[in-house]
């Protein structure tokens, strides 16, 4: 709808205070950056970045396109063919020939879901770079939490088409609105009807008693995930399920031991509904 390609069937959309809604998508200063990159694949690194820029006229485009090639670090390749590229080097060329257009607004609909872990980190780093150098507004798509808490200022979580929180990463994760913000900005333990995150309980064969809120336990399983360990256990009184991510301990705890799980008040998360 940002962009011009759907309408909506109600409120309205401003763009620097100014409604958008019966521009076609030509006329809006707004370019994407789409999951699969639609690089165009018989054109070279050069010849994609300078496309929009001829339709737009621009005078200088041997200017522009060394800038862009700079800004990506892409300087050198301008030569090669889409295929030539990795995955991380199609994604900057994707970019680099959006923001060569100059948008006020640059959309990113879940640009990194087609890369592997590694590389996906790698590229959202110079993407919060290449924001910060730009200065221009990027909206971004994404299902992954944890890329929505990296890249963002601000966050907009939905549900069902209604937008149910809106804030910034800390706001929302350590604050969240509602029981479904809640859950799904990470793992959640709910007992009593109370949230508490995963990293915020603790276990133990026995609790510290410093007015934490201790629960008896079982364990099912745990995991070594380097910086913490991941523990399964079922409370004991009501049978509900209880991860805890706890500090790196030589500790071992086994299945089918008896423990006690505890947490602050202060961690804990309640809501109406």
């Amino acid at each position: 709808m940002v962009a011009g390609f759907d309408q909506p069937t109600s409120g309205e959309i401003l763009l620097d205070g100014k409604p958008i809604m019966g521009l076609p998508p030509y006329e809006r200063n707004v370019s994407t950056v789409f999951q699969s990159y639609a690089l165009f694949p018989h054109l070279t690194v050069r010849r994609n970045i300078e496309f929009g820029l001829k339709r737009q006229g621009e005078r200088n485009i041997d200017a522009r396109v060394k800038e862009m090639l700079q800004l990506v670090r892409l300087t050198g390749k301008e030569s090669r063919m889409p295929s030539q590229l990795s995955g991380g080097e199609r994604q900057r060329v994707a970019l680099a020939r959006s923001l060569a257009l100059r948008p006020d607004v640059l959309l990113l609909d879940e640009p990194l879901s087609a890369l592997d872990p590694i590389l996906r980190k790698q590229v959202r780093r110079e993407l919060h770079e290449l924001q910060r150098n730009t200065g221009i507004t990027f909206l971004l798509i994404t299902h992954d939490q944890e890329e929505a808490l990296v890249l963002s200022d601000r966050i907009a979580v939905m549900n069902g088409g209604k937008i149910e929180q809106v804030g910034t990463p800390r706001e929302i994760y350590l604050k969240p609105a509602t029981r479904f913000v809640a859950g799904f900005l990470g793992a959640m333990n709910w007992i009593d009807g109370i949230g508490v995150r995963p990293e915020s309980t603790r276990i133990g064969r026995k609790a510290p008693g410093n007015g934490e809120r201790s629960y008896t336990a079982t364990v099912e399983g745990s995991r070594f995930l380097g910086n913490c360990i991941h523990i399964e256990g079922r409370l004991s009184s009501t049978g509900e399920p209880v991860i805890c991510e706890t500090p790196y301990s030589d500790e071992a705890i086994a299945p089918g031991e008896p423990v006690q799980v505890w947490w602050h008040p202060a961690d804990e998360m309640r809501f109406s509904a």
